[in-house]
């Protein structure tokens, strides 16, 4: 196999370029956008198995120049009350910490990155269909060009176009019932550490701050939303609702919630969250899923980037020890579980509606027991991927 063409240019698909080159496969890059994104999303965590996915490529440097470390992730009650701390990193296993970054910035240096190494980033190529050739697979773009390759990476996100290709009764994504919001305030709590992330489990909302080695404070809030909303009524949401609704729901938390909002230049905007539980099949002849094309999940695992970035180097390992169609069943045994698993658990955490008055009271005697015996999410953060390894047909 020697060549790819990657559909995506948000993490997966810089990545996975990069991960296809090293394997010996050259890949170009299709972008739908005229340029990188821009600060969608705000800001993003990558966490430590992302950048050990990243430095099986030697992309981790570049990565985690962007951001700064986030040590720890703190907890906290509605009380001001600290439930329990958890380190990102394990330095007796050489692991350093996951770092913190707002989100264009990530695209930029994996785009930079990208083409310092001589991959083709095409900007403004829409992909419209694929079709098997047998020995290959012919990409349309909307300009009316045709490019054919001998693999297609659908790198292409939630909304994937290559998915409806490779799975066509595929249900859509699925609504996360919570909201979306954040932004970069000039209020710095007195008790916020730079590399400490806090996590506050108010009464009404769950929110999160991170003071930044620049100055100011980088925060999030997840208003609950049981109902899907239709088009265009977040996005229209003012900046004045926005700001009067995270002030009821957080005035009676003992946090600083409230303050970061209001010392957050405006305005303030808001967006839906979607998830892809589950994909019936990866990929169909010559077309490959990856990130959130094969497996979307909410922002409350932190692992969006970090899984997309694993997928990117499996895959280029299957591909680089195995014959195509092999390489391709391989990839999913190896990811599937793994994903789907993540996606799951991070929905019924979004899922979970704040408890009444006992339940808080049960959740604030038991979390800090539980965070002193164990990290329950260390399973996720635990993973490595072996470059060197070799993939066997009966991997998986």
């Amino acid at each position: 196999m020697r060549r790819a063409i990657v559909v995506g240019g948000g993490v997966a698909g810089p990545v996975t370029a990069m991960a296809l080159q090293r394997a010996g496969i050259e890949a170009t890059v299709h972008e739908d956008h005229p340029a990188p994104a821009g600060d969608v999303g705000a800001w993003l965590g990558v966490q430590v198995n992302g950048l050990d996915a990243l430095a099986a490529v030697g992309a981790e440097d570049v990565v985690r120049a962007a951001g700064f470390p986030t040590h720890v992730i703190e907890f906290r009650s509605s009380t001001g009350r600290v439930l329990g701390v958890l380190p990102t990193g394990d330095p007796s296993r050489g692991r350093a910490a996951g770092i913190s970054l707002r989100r264009s910035e990530l695209y930029e240096a994996l785009h930079a990155e990208a083409l310092r190494r001589g991959i083709e980033v095409r900007y403004g190529s829409r992909l419209t269909g694929a079709h098997d050739t047998g020995d290959g697979v012919t990409a349309e773009f909307a300009d009316g060009r045709t490019e054919t390759a001998d693999l297609l990476v659908g790198a292409d996100g939630v909304r994937s176009t290559v998915r409806t290709l490779v799975d066509p009764g595929c249900p859509p994504p699925r609504f996360v019932p919570v909201l979306n919001t954040a932004g970069y305030s000039e209020h710095v709590p007195a008790d916020a550490e730079v590399g400490r992330l806090t996590m506050v489990f108010g009464r009404r909302g769950f929110a999160g701050y991170l003071a930044a080695p620049t100055g100011g404070t980088w925060w999030f809030a997840n208003p609950p939303l049981t109902r899907e909303p239709p088009d265009g009524e977040v996005a229209g949401t003012s900046d004045l609702r926005w700001r009067a609704r995270l002030y009821d729901l957080h005035r009676g938390d003992r946090s600083p919630v409230v303050d970061l909002v209001e010392a957050t230049p405006g305005p303030l905007r808001g967006w839906t969250t979607y998830d892809v539980p589950t994909v019936r099949r990866w990929s169909r002849g010559r077309r490959v899923l990856v990130g959130d094309a094969a497996h979307a999940t909410s922002p409350a695992a932190g692992q969006g980037s970090s899984l997309a970035m694993e997928d990117a180097v499996v895959l280029a390992r299957c591909l680089r020890d195995l014959p195509v169609h092999d390489a391709l069943r391989v990839f999913e045994d190896l990811r599937r579980p793994r994903a789907e698993r993540v996606v799951a658990q991070a929905f019924r955490t979004s899922s979970a509606t704040p408890p009444p008055a006992v339940g808080r009271l049960v959740r604030d005697v038991v979390m800090p027991l539980v965070l002193r015996r164990r990290d329950p999410r260390a399973w996720v953060r635990d993973h490595a991927v072996d470059w060197d390894t070799p993939v066997t047909a009966g991997t998986g």
